[in-house]
Formats: C-alpha cells, structure tokens, sequence
C-alpha cells in the first residue's frame, strides 16, 4: 500500500474521465481547503497524470485506470465530488499532519 506523511505533499492531481467538469469544481474545492498548506492543486484526464503528482484524487470508478498510469502514486478514490469521507480525510490529514495512505 502507498502512503506519503502529509509534509511531502506538494502536489495534488485531481483526474476524471475527460479532465473538466466535475474534477475542476473538486479541484477548486481543493485548492481553497488547502490554501495555507503550500499544495498546488491540479486537474487532469485519468490517462494523464503527471509524474510529479504525490497524490491522485479520483472517483472510484476510474481508480484503475489511475492505478495502472500512476501506479507509484497514493490514489484516493472517492464516491461523491463534495464532501466525500475519503477526500475530508485528506484535507484534514495535511492540515494536521500525519501519513496519508492510498
């Protein structure tokens, strides 16, 4: 299982389907929880994630396919585009302090 301690984490990739969207309200969502954290926030289509992502957020229907292009990274896969437990967890996990696991 991947895992990153939240002090490593400077860049979070947001991917779907197509890249636009739904991805780009989470990825703003995103962007203002975490505007004190010094983490850049990213969206992208599954099939392009970029090599220095350190964490790929993604609904759980495209996991797979964001595991077998990023299989280095920590993927967290999520149900809903807001509010979702996996993503909170995230947010919060950085603000605190603490290892993210995929």
């Amino acid at each position: 299982m991947a895992s990153i301690e939240s002090k490593d984490i400077h860049k979070i990739v947001v991917a779907c389907d197509a890249g636009m969207g739904s991805s780009v309200m989470l990825a703003t969502q995103l962007r203002k929880q975490l505007k004190d954290q010094n983490v850049q926030v990213e969206h992208t289509p599954v099939n392009s994630i970029p090599a220095d992502a350190d964490v790929v957020v993604c609904h759980a229907g495209l996991a797979n396919r964001a595991r077998a292009g990023a299989p280095d990274k920590v993927l967290i896969p999520f149900q809903v585009f807001i509010g979702d437990p996996a993503v909170t967890k995230l947010v919060s996990t950085i603000k605190s302090g603490g290892t993210v696991n995929a």
